[in-house]
């Protein structure tokens, strides 16, 4: 069983509907005793960091999702999800996060006027180091992505895929032990953002 993390932000529904699609089993719960007994544990979300870890600290699931990672239980954060478990975001005047990951989280600062943010739409990834996420995708497929903000890990071994937008190149893929992470959003990516799922849904890291 796969818990999907209601905190009453995110496209939950999508993520659902996607692992149904694919024969995986999952359920949208914001009760941590349920999440901690998941098999496996998908963090999405949309919106704004600062509003997000209000409700996170509020609802106790920040402390969860740590506990759902240092115990070694696969974990997939998406667009929202991915970017509050660092340590800092730059939005909302400056967000403390969950700090699952080094580093902190850039607003977008084109030099080219017409570079519209947030970016909206299919871009290519670059896969940076292989993964089992990444199984039967092929190097710069593209994902959809919805973002204003993105990843800037302080440790490069963070990084397991590299997108270019408005002349930044950032880290739209994160991953360490049995933590993985994406900046787009696999859920409405189509088939391969399918596959990235039925991927995650059969990870075991190994260790």
């Amino acid at each position: 069983m796969i818990a999907i993390i209601d905190y009453k932000a995110g496209n939950l529904t999508s993520v659902r509907l996607g692992l149904e699609y694919i024969g995986v089993k999952c359920e949208i719960t914001s009760d941590p005793a349920r999440i901690l007994a998941a098999e496996r544990v998908i963090f999405p979300g949309v919106g704004a960091a600062g509003a997000a870890m209000e409700n996170l600290r509020a609802t106790g699931l920040a402390d969860t999702i740590r506990s759902v990672v240092s115990e070694g239980t696969p974990f997939l954060g998406i667009c929202l999800g991915t970017q509050v478990i660092f340590r800092f975001s730059e939005e909302d005047g400056g967000t403390d996060c969950i700090g699952l990951v080094p580093g902190s989280v850039k607003r977008f600062t084109p030099s080219d006027p017409m570079c519209k943010i947030p970016q909206m739409g299919w871009n290519a990834v670059e896969i940076s180091w292989p993964h089992p996420l990444f199984d039967g995708i092929e190097d710069s497929s593209e994902f959809y992505f919805v973002h204003s903000y993105y990843p800037a890990p302080s440790d490069e071994s963070y990084v397991m895929g590299v997108t270019e937008y408005g002349g930044t190149r950032f880290a739209s893929a994160i991953g360490k032990r049995n933590l993985f992470a994406t900046q787009f959003h696999p859920e409405r990516s189509g088939r391969i953002g399918l596959r990235l799922l039925q991927n995650f849904s059969r990870w075991t890291p190994s260790c």
